[in-house]
């Protein structure tokens, strides 16, 4: 092992640190788009810079509570990534309490921007970083990735592993089905059944509530699907669509 590194992580010297300063300088200038890219892969995807550091959470709720929309949303996603990430892993586990304050003002600046965001993937990735700022739901991202692709990739909870599941949500319609729709018309899909809004509780009804209060129906009625039951083509059983998300992100 590396002298200075912690077990199992990188060794982040005076180099790291100072690249990743200037990194979140420019982050901060709103100009820069591969800066994004650079901090998400040396942060979050191969941990070269120090998630530790005291510079990165203040600097990202300071970017998350500018002007500039953009700058925002790209430091409000980042952070709620980290701090998902962080959560699981036994050296940053008590990141979140540590910067409890800047926790605190990125999602008060996430839900500002979230009032504020007329774009549907926009809005619905503010939700993620919302969720993932709270730290009560770690399979956020899973969720909304679906409702922003249109479509999950799901298991068909049938224990001999019947088949996999695509869950379609959107502009395509509301189906299910176990073939591959995108090359033919004549795949055979069934309907989804949404959950009825007034039936919704805990997260679902939240989440949907706020769709509403923000005026994006139609994230709204993905989420009722979402939150409702499919059913597989091939041996046709019925299922939750969040209770196999979450089946799969476990």
């Amino acid at each position: 092992m590396t002298s200075g590194s912690p077990a199992g992580g990188p060794r982040h010297d005076e180099r790291s640190g100072r690249l990743l300063a200037t990194l979140l300088d420019r982050a901060a200038t709103g100009r820069d788009g591969q800066v994004w890219s650079d901090l998400w892969t040396g942060l979050y995807h191969n941990g070269t810079l120090d998630v530790r550091d005291p510079r990165v959470f203040p600097a990202l709720a300071a970017m998350a509570e500018g002007d500039d929309a953009g700058t925002a949303a790209s430091a409000l996603h980042l952070a709620g990534a980290l701090l998902a990430q962080a959560d699981h892993r036994h050296e940053t586990r008590t990141l979140r309490e540590q910067h409890a304050r800047d926790v605190a003002r990125l999602l008060a600046a996430a839900h500002r921007w979230r009032t504020s965001t007329p774009g549907r993937d926009d809005y619905c990735h503010l939700l993620e970083a919302v969720l993932h700022l709270e730290g009560d739901v770690d399979w956020a991202e899973d969720l909304i990735w679906g409702i922003v692709s249109e479509e999950y990739e799901l298991e068909c909870p049938d224990p001999d592993g019947c088949s996999v599941v695509w869950v379609v949500i959107g502009e395509r319609g509301f189906f299910s089905t176990s073939e591959d729709y995108a090359l033919s018309d004549e795949v055979r899909t069934l309907p989804l059944r949404p959950a009825a809004p007034a039936a919704l509780d805990g997260l679902g009804r939240r989440l949907h509530e706020l769709a509403l209060a923000d005026g994006h129906e139609d994230v709204a009625r993905a989420l009722t699907h979402a939150f409702g039951e499919a059913t597989c083509p091939r041996c046709e059983r019925s299922f939750s669509v969040v209770g196999q998300v979450v089946a799969r992100a476990s």
